[in-house]
């Protein structure tokens, strides 16, 4: 009995122990995001699944181009998907005569769908620190992999 006890605990240690390791490295290193609604077609589809690391963001190397997933401005528990178009200091087009300086410490962002997402020309430019990561390679459908440049 007593080693059945024993055994019992190493297994329940050894699960506590690796489950510890994935959540930090879910949370602090990389880890996979499901994609959904059209905005950023045709670079990205609906219920595409996306390999993003979280070590960019946090170091501040984000680039015009990259491809984040940030918290939603107006919606916190909702993620988004979205290109970044411009970064603070760079004068965006906000409409056909219209432009504005994104603002220090904030990034412009766009679907690469313009006609069908809801992005910083509704909501203005977004706090740097509610990027949570940055795509690197769509992993899923499996026909469709291959890694994320930081150009359209």
């Amino acid at each position: 009995m007593n080693k059945l006890v024993s055994g019992l605990f190493e297994s329940v240690a050894y699960v506590i122990k690796y489950g510890c390791l994935v959540h930090c490295t879910f949370e602090h290193v990389a880890d996979f995001v499901m994609c959904s609604g059209p905005s950023m077609e045709p670079t990205i589809h609906s219920d595409d699944i996306l390999l993003t690391e979280h070590i960019s963001p946090v170091r501040g190397k984000i680039s015009r181009g990259d491809i984040i997933i940030a918290k939603c401005p107006t919606n916190p528990k909702q993620q988004i998907c979205k290109r970044v178009v411009g970064m603070p200091g760079d004068r965006v087009r906000t409409g056909i005569a219209s432009w504005q300086i994104v603002p220090i410490g904030h990034v412009w962002l766009e679907g690469d769908n313009s006609r069908n997402s809801t992005d910083s020309r509704v909501y203005g430019a977004v706090p740097q620190g509610l990027i949570r990561s940055r795509a690197v390679c769509r992993v899923w459908p499996l026909e469709s992999v291959q890694f994320l440049t930081n150009d359209r």
